[in-house]
């Protein structure tokens, strides 16, 4: 058994899939703006993923844009029958690198067309509606619209189900009004918990959730408590990170992101960290609430 394997999969979609995958956003340049730095490297890092039994890519066209599709289109197009691809549409990148909302039917109709274009599928598995109500975290609000137009893309058959991303757990229940909702995507790790009893809600549905930043972003997790645990368990933080993030429910799909191999190798080999109950509430008490 491989420490893929050893994880464990879930369903996302009508599919079921390791819950350690891969998260794509890394393999463009610096801000996810521009081409790569080393693009023979991100072609290495994607077949290498795959090599190990990764099975769930996630990734977006406005990655780049353009640039990170076009990437996984060179290095494993043609996809293997068990490869899930995940991208997300409703933003835009600006000129300026910035990002902005982009829910009109024009935009998220073209949105979806490019991703195929760029991918070189006829229909995604699955396509995240990216919520950009504020662009720093989930704000209420209305996404009937967008949600609408993605569902006729869907009954055309260029989308075969559709997820929720940076979202609220009343825009996922108003959502599943108008279409199966099969993921939520959202900013979790151990530091940022504000969707602990949305991540509960969903495991009690079966629906994924897959969080994005599992160690932090572009502001790396810091805790004197994780640095001791890891020293412990002679792990990385950040392996510690991600091994919590497997134990802390069995809905969670991992998609940590990396542009270098070395770093892969890292992040796939987290199944084998085994966490005790006692580790697992030193860890908790990391992004504890305050009572």
């Amino acid at each position: 058994m491989t420490n893929l394997e050893k994880a464990g999969t879930y369903k996302l979609g009508d599919r079921h899939v390791k819950r350690l995958g891969y998260g794509a956003m890394q393999l463009a340049g610096k801000g996810v703006f521009g081409p790569p730095k080393d693009r023979a490297e991100a072609v290495a890092v994607l077949r290498e993923a795959i090599e190990a039994g990764v099975d769930h890519i996630d990734t977006s066209d406005f990655y780049g844009p353009h640039i990170t599709n076009e990437i996984i289109r060179e290095a494993l197009h043609p996809y293997s029958d068990d490869l899930v691809i995940v991208t997300k549409v409703g933003a835009l990148r600006g000129e300026d690198a910035s990002w902005n909302p982009a829910f009109s039917k024009k935009a998220l109709t073209k949105a979806v067309h490019d991703n195929l274009r760029n991918l070189g599928l006829d229909a995604m598995e699955v396509v995240n509606l990216r919520s950009m109500l504020d662009v720093h975290g989930p704000a209420e609000g209305s996404l009937e619209e967008p949600l609408t137009i993605l569902a006729e893309l869907q009954r055309e058959g260029l989308i075969k189900h559709i997820g929720l991303s940076n979202v609220t757990r009343k825009q996922v229940e108003d959502g599943r009004k108008i279409t199966e909702i099969v993921c939520v995507q959202n900013q979790y790790n151990l530091a940022h918990r504000d969707d602990d009893d949305l991540i509960d809600h969903l495991a009690a549905e079966g629906t994924a959730y897959v969080p994005f930043f599992p160690l932090g972003g572009f502001s790396p997790l810091q805790s004197s408590t994780l640095s001791d645990v890891a020293a412990r368990l002679d792990a990385t933080p950040m392996q510690v990170a991600l091994a919590w993030l497997l134990k802390r429910s069995p809905n969670i799909l991992l998609i940590p992101g990396t542009s270098s191999r070395g770093h892969l190798r890292e992040n796939l080999a987290v199944a084998d960290i085994e966490l005790s109950a006692d580790v697992m509430a030193e860890l908790e008490a990391i992004g504890a609430k305050p009572a």
